[in-house]
């Protein structure tokens, strides 16, 4: 298989399509192998339009989301080099690949300890640094559950929930610093919208939903009744 054509193929006929027009965007796809974050066994689909699934298969719904996805969640968080960035899922960490190239430091959580080993593996085989896989629950109230000094407590200037939740927590909203910005898949198949939330002062925050997709739930995030009354 030629990967680099492959790679140029999907840039060009899958991720400009999908308004993914920054060239630094566009630069660091070009760059990152994201062949090297795909299990060997789906090796052959790292640049098709799809959501790969990764081990354990015991549980469903983890996977790596579509390379435009990702793309344009990139695209629309605009991190900067002297950026903080959480990441809620690492899956492979290629996510996580990426924003380390955009920002200072990037701290992913996964929930699975053998999938945040083969990220810990994937991104020390890239030669990248400023990435730190956690085994952790994203779901927690992670402001609550470390100590002062960690790292983990924030503030973040980003946060990335790499899958979709029924709504976000205002615990990881509290985690922004003001100007900082949240991005998540949020909402119900069949639809649900990307969505961006920036913290534009102590005590509030902006929201857009820019575009429609659909993604795998993180786990352990609250499902809102669906039953009303």
């Amino acid at each position: 298989m030629n990967y680099e054509q492959a790679r140029f193929n999907m840039i060009e006929q899958q991720i400009r399509p999908w308004e993914v027009l920054d060239n630094q965007v566009l630069s660091l796809l070009a760059v990152v192998k994201r062949e090297d974050f795909v299990p060997p066994a789906h090796k052959a689909l790292a640049f098709v339009d799809m959501e790969i699934p990764l081990p354990p298969q015991s549980e469903p719904g983890q996977c790596m989301l579509a390379p435009k996805v990702e793309a344009r969640i990139l695209q629309e968080l605009a991190v900067q080099k002297h950026e903080k960035v959480l990441e809620i899922g690492a899956g492979s960490g290629y996510m996580a690949a990426l924003l380390a190239h955009r920002a200072q430091q990037v701290i992913t959580l996964e929930i699975n300890p053998s999938l945040a080993q083969t990220a810990r593996d994937n991104l020390q085989k890239a030669g990248l640094y400023n990435a730190e896989v956690r085994t952790g629950d994203g779901a927690a109230n992670l402001a609550k559950s470390v100590s002062s000094n960690d790292p983990l407590q924030g503030p973040f200037d980003v946060i990335v929930l790499s899958g979709s939740v029924a709504e976000v927590p205002a615990s990881l909203l509290s985690m922004l610093k003001v100007g900082g910005r949240l991005s998540a898949i949020v909402g119900f198949e069949p639809v649900m919208r990307a969505t961006l939330i920036t913290r534009v002062a102590e005590d509030a925050w902006r929201t857009t939903q820019a575009w429609d997709t659909v993604a795998p739930r993180l786990l352990n995030f609250p499902e809102p009744s669906s039953f009303s009354f």
